[in-house]
């Protein structure tokens, strides 16, 4: 019997497997791991789509200001880096396995910086006068 995923197992800050395919031009693709970004009450309503951010292993040139690094720890094996420009939002059919990993707080403040720049919210948090 396959297991039914349920948003209510799922935790904002925890990093699960999903399938990112099919992807179009430039989307991520494939089944890689992705950080769950969804606040923890929508979650244990069990609601779906699940916002998420997907991870890398490749540090591409050019590309370090935007890479945030999480290091190998649980069940994630090796070094990542979190794809804050491909934000998405999944069924909960595409996921797998999790969670591999958990980040800290101080590491998730770091993230939800880095998602406020791609998606040009820092003026929110500091207004220009």
């Amino acid at each position: 019997m396959v297991e039914v995923m349920r948003a209510e197992r799922m935790r904002r800050g925890e990093i699960w497997l999903a399938r990112l395919n099919p992807n179009v031009g430039a989307e991520a693709g494939k089944i890689r791991p992705v950080l769950i970004m969804l606040d923890n009450d929508l979650l244990a309503t069990g609601m779906s789509p699940v916002v998420c951010i997907p991870l890398t292993s490749k540090l591409f040139k050019g590309m370090e200001g935007l890479r945030f690094a999480i290091a190998p720890r649980d069940r994630l094996l090796k070094r990542c880096y979190l794809m804050p420009e491909q934000t998405r939002a999944l069924d909960l059919n595409r996921f797998g396995e999790g969670p591999l990993a958990t980040m800290t707080s101080q590491e998730m403040a770091e993230v939800e910086r880095s998602l406020m720049g791609v998606l040009g919210l820092f003026h929110q948090v500091n207004p220009v006068h």
